[in-house]
Order: structure tokens, then sequence, then C-alpha cells
């Protein structure tokens, strides 16, 4: 049923051609610490679907080219990390680049969901997103 949800998600998202947004941000410290460093951010929900665990394993294999990006997976469901999920609005899955020097968050939620059946498209077009963000 959850997949089923999320694939229909997912599905509208690509109907909509919805793009990655980029927003600002302000820096937290409850719960996770959130460097002033670019880092890759995965929120989860307690209970993780297929597609969410195939999401963090292929961000954690591209981010292989990137040694020194930290990659945090924070729990939405855990009390101490509310201020941060309630920072990025995120109640489950989602998926974002953080820059907490400059403010800014780039939200990847929509993208990883419609890439994570194919993990070559997945790893090329977050290299493209990382380095982009990265500039």
């Amino acid at each position: 049923m959850k997949t089923l949800l999320i694939t229909a998600f997912a599905s509208v998202i690509l109907l909509l051609g919805v793009q990655p947004m980029e927003t600002t941000a302000q820096t937290v410290s409850n719960g996770v610490t959130l460097t002033a460093n670019v880092q890759v951010l995965q929120f989860h929900s307690e209970h993780r679907c297929k597609t969410c665990l195939k999401i963090e394993s292929m961000t954690k294999e591209t981010l292989k080219a990137y040694p020194k990006l930290p990659f945090r997976i924070i729990n939405v469901d855990d009390a101490s990390n509310a201020k941060v999920a309630e920072q990025f609005e995120a109640t489950g899955t989602a998926l974002v680049i953080y820059d907490g020097k400059k403010g800014k968050k780039l939200d990847l939620t929509d993208f990883a969901f419609m890439n994570a059946s194919d993990p070559d498209e997945f790893k090329k077009g977050l290299k493209k997103h990382l380095d982009s963000f990265l500039k």
C-alpha cells in the first residue's frame, strides 16, 4: 500500500514536471548538528519502505566521489530532531543538499523518488545537482 502511494505521488510529480526547489534556510542546533559546511541530508520516518532505503543506498554510493561531503541521516520521528525536520519541512523521506554557511538548500526529494528505480540515472543526476550546488 505504501509503495503504491509513493508510486502515485512520484507519477503526479513527474506529470507536473516539478523541478528541484532552491530556498534559503537557517542553521539549527537541536538534535542533529548541522555544520556551516555543505552537506547532504536524508530525512526518514521510523518505518522505511524499500524505495527510501534504495535512495539512501544510491546516495551513499554517489557520495563516494565526494569524500569530504558529509551525509546525515535524520529520523523525523525522533523528538530530538523535531526542529531540524520542521526547518526543512520534512515529515517523511526527503533528500536535501544544504549549505549552512550560505543559508541555502536544494530539495531533491522529487528527483530522488522519480529516479529511484534507475540507479544510473539517479547517480548521474545527483552528481549534476551536487556539482551545480557546490559551484
